[in-house]
């Protein structure tokens, strides 16, 4: 190489080691909420070892880029624009939800009217424009790497299979055996409970890496056929002593899972003028009802949904299994639930979302579990929206559910997703009747407000129009989270529980189902609730689910209602700790193990 090439030759390595370099600074601090300073300590002070570490994964995925694009600058270009994007995603979620991105979050990048709605038009467009732009300007790169001398080609393929054998390497980071965890391992601390707390100690990739091909749940002592065998035993027996008094009827059952549905009232430092949750009130008091505790906060939908739907709780998975409804459930034929339940009994099934059928492969999950038909967006018969909210309004769909159930003979179990609440607020309504103030961000909150008013009324209707309907209805309804605009100063006046409560109610319009109290439940026991109450026959799996339910009403990880306090860590008796380890062991072997309990413990037992 003579000294003229010398200079640009090692000008070109200097960049692609510092590229890397400003790329994993620039995650850590998108991470760490724009705080340069703690960024820079935790890359050259206080966790070096794991930042390099990053580099290096980062430094190989830019080879790759360039093997593919030929030119160093255009590939320069391309991973600017993908970790630029990343970072931005991070730093918008942790917002938002106080929680990192996540691999599997990369699937929402496809759901562009989602990603409109949630930034706003301008921004989406114009990171549209960025995207293409970087893709001509990538294609044309390639395109004239075809002109490279033999000996440059051959650099590339090299360098191609190098970078890619090496990510496809890391990829199986979960392995104990791999290398690059082993690394990690040196230094790293893993928190099981908390993925926040991971990605903090070992940086944004290795928390990222973490989060690859992972394994449902952990397989827990003692299990075996014979041991799930004898808890299918104990609780169907359990469930035909009950079912001896249960009634042959069969009501019709409505789920609502209300976008963002709670009462801001109920935070300290948080004011509300007049009461936009009236309607729900009036309802709530003939119910029964109370608070539900949510795994997330500002977001999560999906989650409460399975847990709602399956009686599964997050809290039992491994803490990489991030969102089962994309990770987990697609990959299974069948999963029981009260779907599968019901379907079984004779009930037609029906899931409504009047949104984009393809978030969080809502397709593929209700087909899973066993719902007849699924209602999007186009499927809404006159889908009526409120002002200039984007969103079709939940009393359009609670008029066509009301039309399903006079005009059907069969009894009818329907699951309703709204979507009228969601965000973003801001600009949705130009007459707002209730004014609210200490949320620290005013014109959101107000938005919101209005937005649980119209709710709250509209379920007032729907619950009087079912009263005209000949069968029987019983209606679940609950909020999923709660919005993700109040400030870290709510935050810091409330407990952790606080930000995770909303509301929900069981109504029946045959009988009052109201009681004395409050009650605070995790959604996954709906199902055997809803069953109690309506006296309807059971299954060996909800009456596990009711034996629970008496001593740990609501849990989810580190936040659980025990002995009528809120506790981080809970000491079972031994009673109870038997019964919340055969619950463990089922979860286990249907998301998991062998499905040794599947055809047994998930049926009317006779």
């Amino acid at each position: 190489m003579n000294k003229r090439k010398k200079g640009p030759f090692f000008l070109t390595i200097l960049w692609s080691l510092l590229l890397p370099v400003i790329g994993n600074l620039y995650l850590q601090w998108c991470q760490n909420n724009l705080d340069f300073l703690t960024a820079f300590r935790f890359a050259f002070s206080w966790h070096t070892s794991k930042f390099m570490l990053g580099c290096l994964i980062l430094w190989m995925f830019l080879v790759l880029i360039w093997s593919i694009l030929g030119k160093l600058r255009y590939s320069s270009l391309l991973f600017s624009v993908i970790i630029g994007l990343v970072g931005l995603t991070t730093y918008q979620k942790m917002q938002l939800r106080n929680e990192p991105l996540y691999p599997d979050d990369l699937k929402m990048l496809f759901q562009w009217q989602m990603l409109r709605d949630i930034v706003g038009t301008p921004f989406f467009i114009m990171a549209i424009l960025i995207i293409l732009l970087t893709l001509v300007v990538a294609s044309w790169s390639i395109y004239c790497s075809f002109k490279f001398s033999k000996k440059s080609q051959i650099i590339r393929i090299g360098g191609f299979i190098l970078s890619a054998s090496f990510l496809v390497y890391c990829s199986d980071f979960n392995n104990q055996s791999n290398v690059i965890r082993k690394a990690y391992n040196r230094t790293a601390t893993w928190v099981p409970y908390s993925q926040e707390m991971n990605y903090y100690n070992v940086g944004f990739i290795g928390g990222f890496l973490y989060n690859l091909n992972v394994e449902a749940m952990s397989e827990p002592a003692g299990y075996s056929k014979e041991t799930i065998q004898q808890i299918v035993a104990k609780y169907n027996a359990l469930a035909t002593e009950k079912n001896r008094y249960a009634t042959d009827e069969q009501p019709n059952i409505i789920y609502v899972m209300s976008e963002s549905f709670s009462d801001p009232s109920r935070l300290i430092g948080v004011n509300v003028d007049g009461q936009p949750l009236y309607s729900y009130q009036q309802v709530a008091n003939k119910s029964f009802s109370g608070q539900m505790l949510s795994q997330n906060y500002g977001g999560g939908t999906a989650n409460i949904e399975f847990e709602a739907l399956t009686s599964f709780s997050m809290a039992l998975l491994n803490s990489q299994m991030t969102t089962p409804y994309t990770m987990l459930v697609p990959k299974r034929s069948n999963m029981p639930s009260i779907v599968s339940f019901l379907k079984d009994q004779d009930y037609q099934t029906t899931a409504i979302h009047p949104y984009d059928t393809s978030m969080y492969k809502r397709t593929d999950v209700y087909k899973v579990f066993g719902f007849d038909k699924f209602l999007d967006q186009d499927d809404i018969e006159n889908p009526t929206k409120i002002e200039n909210n984007p969103y079709i309004s939940d009393e359009a769909v609670y008029k066509q559910i009301v039309k399903q159930l006079k005009t059907s003979d069969q009894a009818q179990f329907i699951h309703f997703v709204t979507m009228q609440t969601h965000m973003p607020y801001g600009n949705k309504y130009n007459h707002e009747t209730y004014t609210i103030s200490g949320t620290g961000n005013h014109l959101a909150a107000a938005d919101y407000v209005q937005d649980i008013a119209y709710s709250s009324q509209a379920l007032a209707s729907f619950i009087k129009e079912l009263a005209t309907v000949e069968r029987p209805s019983v209606v679940v309804f609950w909020g999923d989270h709660l919005p993700s605009f109040y400030s870290q100063g709510v935050k810091d006046k409330n407990s952790d529980v606080s930000m995770h409560l909303t509301e929900y109610l069981l109504y029946s319009t045959a009988e009052n189902w109201s009681e004395k109290g409050t009650f605070t439940i995790s959604p996954y026991y709906f199902s055997p609730i809803l069953l109690e109450k309506a006296k309807l026959k059971t299954s060996g799996f909800y009456e596990l689910m009711n034996q629970m339910a008496e001593f740990l009403p609501a849990s989810e990880k580190e936040r659980s209602y025990y002995q009528g306090k809120w506790q981080r860590e809970v000491r079972l008796s031994k009673k109870e700790q038997k019964i919340y380890n055969d619950y463990r062991l089922i979860q286990y072997d249907l998301l998991q193990g062998e499905q040794y309990s599947l055809h047994s413990f998930f049926q009317v037992v006779p």
